[in-house]
Order: C-alpha cells, then structure tokens, then sequence
C-alpha cells in the first residue's frame, strides 16, 4: 500500500512540476519581486511609523492567525475506484490517511509559524512579550492539531472509512491545484459543475438569437451558469480592484491590476473548447471563423466592462492609460494569436 500511494504521490508531484514553469515564468517572477518589494518597503516603514494605539494592527494580527489556523488539507492520493479495489485493505488505507494527516499537520504548521515569525516585530510593538508570543505558538499549534485531527475523524466512520467523502475530499484538493495552474497555462483533468442562476437570465437578452450570434449565447450561458468562468471572474476582477483601491503605489497597483487581468481573459479562451463534447453543436451550420470571431467579441465586451469597472475605483491618468494600452493589445493581438495557437 505505501508503494502504490507513493508512486501516486510523485506521478501528481510529476504533473504539477509540469505546471509550475509555466506559472513561475519569467513575467510572473518579475511582478512577484516587485510586490515582494513594496511589501517589505511598507512593513519597514510601518514598524519605523508604528500607531500609538495598536487596534488595528492586532485586530489584522488575529485574522492572520484565524485564517492559518484551518489552512492546510491532508493529500490522501485516494481515487475514485480505490472504493472498490481496495476496500479489502481498509485497514491499512486507514492507516495510510493517518500518516498523511501526521505529515500534513507538520508541513502546514511550519508553514504558519513562520509566517507568524515573520510578523514577530509587529506582535513585539503591538505589546506581546518574546515569552507571550512563543505562548501563543504553542497555542496555536495544539489548535492546528486539534483541526486536523478533526478533519481526518471527519473523513471516518467509527473505525471504518467514509469511502465516498475521503474521495470526494481528495478530488476536491487536487481540483483547487489545478484550477489554480489554470490560470497560467491549459490544464487537463478539470471538472466543472453547473448552477441555473435564473436571476441572471435578463442578461442572455442583452444579445439578439441571430445565427451570427449562435455561439456568443452559448459562451455567455457557459460563463453565468459555469462555476468556473464567473468564480475566476468575480474573484480576479475583485483582486484587481481592491489593487487599484488600496495599494497607494499607482504603477504597482497598475501592474498587479493587469496581471489579474491578463489572467482572467486568459484562462477564459478555454470557452471555445467548453462545447466540445456537446453533439448537437456539431449539427448545426456554423463555422469554425464564426466561433472564433464570437468568442473574441464576447472577450471584447467583458474587457469593456473590466475597464468602467476598474477606471471607476481609480481613474488617476496612469491607470486608465495602462489598463486601456493593455486591454487593447490583448484583444486584438495576444488573444487572436493565443487562440489560434489553442485552435491548432
């Protein structure tokens, strides 16, 4: 049994290697060194500037805590028909999962504690002790250990494995990785779930049932009732404006607010192939340059709406020249070539 999930455990270790140069490429470093930058630049000027009172540097000190307190999922490496293939060693795949938890336990929690050393100046001016902060480590880990022994009982029944929900989880795991690589690069293996929305439906009128228009209302109902495409767009559009909203630096909220962009309109060129598998557009006579020119406006009209949205919260000069010079390149360069490459 360790032999089979350990070669699990490297052939997914394998596949997001696979990923990771795409998401660590050469632009992406850049942004992140500038961001790691500014981040050090304003933490030093704060601790040089610290409040008399404290409030909300310990209130932002307790979400930290609270957010890295659940953080953290225990990589079981179960597959969906390991139900029935390995229900005859329950035992041992019990056994395995609490191994698992054990190493998930110690690599989120080193993980959380120094990050939290990190943050060591700002408890010591905010009023803790060296003594007081080392306490609360040791709280804090007992607590960790506390969630993940919880979220390992939760995936068992008595002494016997809740199959059904240990599997589930798993996927669930490696579904938000690659959703995640996603973002930079064509990723397969992604499954997707459906919602009507029906307080959306007003939207779909907004485009004319015309011929010409057969797949720009079939993109459109993928993006409002798919989770996928409207999650990463309300997720991404948000990062991008609370970057213009919040971040005084202009040309670093700028640069972050495209890079959000970019991946968004990125990650949605997986629209075309999304009816792919869908045997009644195969019916209809419509043509490839048809599907392309449509999926192309419905980017165009989306990335109209990016732009009010985000010159709104910040319409300084800079920024509504950047985001209009970004927007413009890619819509009608870097996303025609993109999806010709993805066609080919």
């Amino acid at each position: 049994m360790k032999q089979l999930f350990a070669e699990r455990k490297r052939a997914f270790q394998k596949k997001q290697l696979k990923y990771l140069k795409y998401v660590f490429n050469d632009h992406f470093v850049l942004v992140l060194l500038f961001l790691t930058g500014y981040v050090l630049f304003e933490y030093s000027k704060l601790l040089k500037n610290f409040p008399k009172n404290p409030i909300i540097i310990l209130l932002a000190l307790a979400l930290v805590v609270l957010i890295l307190w659940p953080l953290g999922k225990t990589a079981t490496y179960l597959e969906k028909a390991d139900s029935q293939f390995l229900l005859p060693q329950e035992k041992a795949v019990v056994e395995h999962i609490h191994h698992s938890t054990k190493v998930s336990f110690s690599q989120w929690t080193l993980l959380a504690i120094v990050i939290l050393i990190v943050l060591l100046p700002l408890f010591l001016k905010s009023g803790f002790t060296f003594w007081g902060f080392l306490l609360l480590l040791a709280i804090f880990t007992v607590a960790k250990w506390f969630i993940h022994h919880w979220k390992n009982t939760a995936l068992l029944n008595g002494n016997d494995l809740d199959w059904e929900k240990a599997i589930e989880t798993e996927h669930g795991r490696k579904q938000g990785l690659l959703k995640f690589y996603s973002l930079f690069t064509q990723v397969k293996g992604i499954s997707s779930s459906f919602k009507a929305r029906p307080y959306l439906n007003g939207l779909l009128k907004l485009i004319g049932k015309k011929p010409e228009h057969l797949w720009l209302n079939l993109y459109l109902r993928a993006f409002l009732r798919g989770s996928d495409y409207l999650g990463i767009f309300v997720r991404l559009t948000t990062l991008s404006c609370l970057a213009l909203l919040f971040i005084s630096n202009t040309y670093l909220a700028l640069a972050l607010a495209c890079l959000f962009n970019y991946l968004l309109l990125f990650q949605l060129l997986a629209l075309y192939h999304h009816f792919d598998y869908y045997g009644l557009n195969l019916l209809y006579p419509s043509s490839k340059p048809v599907k392309v020119s449509n999926l192309l406006t419905f980017l165009k009209g989306l990335s109209l709406i990016i732009f009010v949205v985000e010159i709104i919260i910040n319409h300084h000069l800079v920024v509504v020249f950047g985001l209009a010079i970004l927007l413009l390149f890619l819509n009608l360069i870097y996303l025609p070539h993109k999806l010709k490459n993805i066609i080919d």
